[in-house]
């Protein structure tokens, strides 16, 4: 019976990895955007998907126990992607199976007065998540090399000291996310980035769906509009930063996002494929502590039997 146990899980294990490898960036090969289809979905269909995603969230529910019990690692999922990619329909299929209690989500807007009085690396470091949690960070950093990238005036309104303002500033700033990123895998913090490809087509029909529906018009503002006039310099900024990011120690994973189904089948093979790859476990009682608890469960044991015994002589003297 283990024996067959073990045998499901590596064919498990094996048929996730379709569903990853082929999206992974790790730095070893070289990347280029444009060969990637936002339109793939493998072999799948939708219902076939969904069996996968219910199966994923089922094992990452189990993960994250172990990994808040064996409090040794973190992970931190990192989401990017144009407006209207699904970044966070994402975030929410995904990990809606697993306790809210071990999993921090942080939505990183325009940076306040506060923020800006810091290194632009700031904000994002004080919301790392602890050992034994899942932290999300929905944008991130990364925003410091695309959104201030194609508007280079937004530089200005971050008060670095303007001889510190070169022609060399986004290659440096590769290189400090790259030593941040390295400092946080050498210390327990499993990273994983996901950028979310939706073509242009598929970004403006879902525009279009929020203008239709009333009820998600507070999503749209006329500068999604504006921002979608620049869209190969987004993309120039996106190949630029994940060629010059991708690591061993934290890989991007490029997601086809136009079918929403698909890319969740991507993310949860992937998040699920590295967690089982911590070897986390639950903590073993030490055998010191082994008397102590068959002493509580001998106690415990009694006192139900104590209970039923005192429920039955009461039922005695009524009746």
């Amino acid at each position: 019976m283990a024996k067959s146990g073990k045998t499901s899980q590596q064919q498990q294990a094996k048929q996730l990895r379709s569903y990853v490898e082929p999206f992974r960036i790790d730095g070893s090969k070289e990347f280029h955007l444009k060969s990637h289809k936002p339109g793939e979905k493998g072999d799948l269909d939708k219902e076939a998907a969904n069996k996968i995603i219910e199966a994923n969230r089922g094992r990452l529910h189990e993960l994250q126990e172990k990994l808040y019990a064996h409090d040794r690692w973190s992970v931190l999922l990192i989401f990017q992607g144009m407006d209207a990619s699904g970044k966070d329909s994402a975030v929410e299929h995904v990990m809606s199976g697993i306790n809210p209690q071990g999993c921090q989500v942080f939505s990183f807007k325009q940076p306040t007065s506060k923020e800006l009085d810091h290194d632009f690396m700031w904000r994002s470091s004080v919301s790392l998540p602890e050992r034994g949690r899942i932290g999300i960070f929905n944008r991130s950093y990364y925003e410091e090399l695309l959104v201030v990238r194609v508007h280079p005036e937004i530089l200005a309104q971050q008060r670095i000291p303007p001889e510190l303002v070169t022609k060399d500033i986004w290659r440096e700033r590769f290189e400090d996310i790259t030593a941040f990123e390295k400092y946080l895998a050498r210390n327990g913090t499993l990273i994983l980035k996901f950028f979310l490809n939706v073509s242009k087509e598929e970004q403006r029909q879902r525009f279009l769906e929020r203008l239709d529906d009333p009820s998600k018009n507070w999503k749209f503002s006329l500068g999604d509009i504006a921002e979608r006039k620049l869209w190969d310099k987004y993309h120039a900024a996106y190949q630029d930063l994940i060629r010059n990011t991708s690591a061993k120690h934290a890989p991007w994973h490029v997601v086809p996002a136009d079918h929403k189904w698909f890319a969740r089948v991507v993310i949860s093979s992937t998040i699920v494929s590295a967690m089982e790859k911590l070897d986390l476990r639950f903590p073993e009682v030490d055998k010191s502590d082994t008397g102590n608890v068959k002493k509580a469960k001998a106690a415990l044991e009694k006192e139900g039997r104590d209970a039923v015994r005192v429920s039955k002589l009461k039922e005695q003297d009524e009746s």
